[in-house]
């Protein structure tokens, strides 16, 4: 039977050739399930594992539907954490990108007014956080109306944190007329009861978990004591050498330490956690994606909301607590079909939480002999010789498809009177540039950002030195951002 690729949707041309530049050859099982169901606009609950491609489930046809020219939203993704909110964005920007589908990311700890301003823009998918969301929609500034599609992914995670009572109170403002979505790793009860109460006939999907959770994860576990984890951590690292790595965990306190011995150690690493920092949190995020740094130190605020397509190796240097903590964790290798490792530390006294861990994922975990010391001895030379090279990423999708993209920054906006449209058509009368070389326009009071595709950035920007935009002399420069 022949494999079944993107071309079988019949999606649109910009959709067909972000697939293309992302390397999306082939659909997962996920996505062979939901994309057709999605195109057709059936309501869906999906239990689906982390790392089997459910985002790019909803993703696609999501941007596929999307109407251009309408103003307001018109999808609604509501995720747990910040950092989902912002890797299902860029997910949807990239997917989107030649369409011209503008998303933005909502969530708390970043100043309201910023995403006020933005939500003023022509935006067709919001996603955020429930509380911010529901802090939009209260004051006016999230408009729902034209709401036509709800997914809530994560509801597993929603329920544990707590955000389940704000989740029912956003449907309870949507459109009844949408399609809804509810992707879970796990279905407990009360995600279940809201799912019958506010979708229309939903069509239950589960994709067997074993796929995920053992074909391409090797899993492992060293019984250890506690004080000797951090010799068997760096014994580890030697002999495994891995081109990438994410340490999990459980306190922000052990992350502290850890990371304090491997830099003292020279590892090239950096750490993660809730104390930090919103803009500290995405910059370590982006500097792990562009390959900064090869080991990250982590508690579970990274277990989810990293989706970097080769992290080679996963150290649970503490068992997490929740026996789905186990699956979202490890989910983070052995990503798009790629091979990974997962390798956990447990205590004497954690058995109990690994038993809990084993009999949720549905096998045991096999057992792995603390390393030889010969072993590490002759690994070192390779281990030091990689430790001081830079990462080289091989699959940063975002960069990938802003590859040809220059965005331009214009010295004028909505005060001088100036439309989407204005810019289009003084744009597109360039020679050797049209309306498909002009990506997503974002105008504010006294500025306007045009992304400009396919290589013709440089053209534009000299070509605007003499040209006006609606009569009107503006400067035109490259964005730095």
């Amino acid at each position: 039977m022949r494999e079944k690729n993107f071309k079988d949707y019949h999606l649109s041309e910009e959709i067909t050739r972000a697939l293309t530049v992302l390397k999306y050859n082939h659909p997962t099982e996920v996505q062979k399930e939901v994309i057709p169901k999605a195109l057709e606009k059936f309501d869906m609950i999906v239990k689906s594992q982390t790392g089997s491609g459910k985002t790019a489930s909803f993703a696609i046809p999501i941007c596929e539907m999307m109407e251009w020219e309408e103003k307001k939203p018109q999808t609604l993704v509501l995720t747990p954490t910040r950092e989902l909110a912002v890797q299902v964005r860029e997910d949807i920007t990239n997917i989107g990108r030649f369409k011209r589908i503008k998303a933005m990311a909502v969530y708390g700890k970043e100043p309201f007014s910023k995403q006020k301003e933005e939500l003023k823009q022509k935006t067709h998918v919001v996603v955020g956080t429930p509380g911010r969301t529901m802090d939009h929609i209260e004051r006016g500034t999230l408009e729902l109306d034209k709401i036509k599609f709800l997914i809530i992914d994560e509801a597993d995670e929603m329920l544990n944190m707590g955000f389940i009572d704000e989740v029912e109170a956003i449907i309870k403002e949507l459109p009844k007329d949408r399609v809804t979505m509810v992707f879970s790793a796990t279905l407990p009860k009360d995600v279940d009861n809201l799912c019958h109460q506010y979708m229309k006939n939903p069509i239950p999907i589960e994709i067997a978990a074993d796929g995920v959770t053992t074909n391409t994860i090797e899993h492992a576990v060293i019984e250890v004591k506690e004080d000797d984890k951090i010799s068997l951590l760096k014994d580890v690292t030697v002999v495994e050498n891995p081109d990438s790595c994410i340490i999990f965990c459980r306190t922000k306190e052990n992350v502290e330490s850890v990371y304090a011995e491997l830099e003292n150690d020279n590892y090239t690493c950096e750490r993660l956690h809730g104390g930090l920092d919103q803009e500290d949190r995405f910059a370590v995020m982006d500097g792990f994606k562009a390959g900064n740094f090869r080991y990250l130190v982590a508690t579970d605020v990274a277990a989810r909301g990293i989706d970097i397509d080769y992290v080679s190796l996963i150290i649970n240097y503490d068992v997490p607590m929740e026996k789905e903590g186990y699956v979202h964790r490890t989910g983070r290798t052995g990503r798009a079909g790629n091979q990974g490792k997962a390798i956990t530390f447990a205590t004497p006294y954690e058995g109990k939480f690994l038993k809990a861990i084993e009999r949720y994922i549905g096998f045991e975990i096999p057992a792995m002999d603390v390393p030889k010391q010969e072993v590490v001895t002759s690994g070192k030379a390779a281990f030091e010789e990689k430790i001081s090279g830079r990462r080289v990423v091989r699959n940063n999708k975002t960069a990938r498809i802003n590859k040809d993209i220059t965005k331009l920054h214009f010295s004028g906006g909505k005060k001088k009177k100036l439309r989407a449209v204005d810019f289009v058509g003084t744009i597109s009368n360039i020679p050797g540039v049209t309306a498909d070389d002009i990506g997503i326009i974002t105008i504010q009071d006294n500025l306007t950002y045009v992304d400009i595709l396919n290589g013709k950035g440089s053209i534009v920007i000299q070509a605007m030195e003499n040209t006006t935009v609606k009569g009107k002399k503006l400067k035109v420069s490259q964005a730095l951002k």
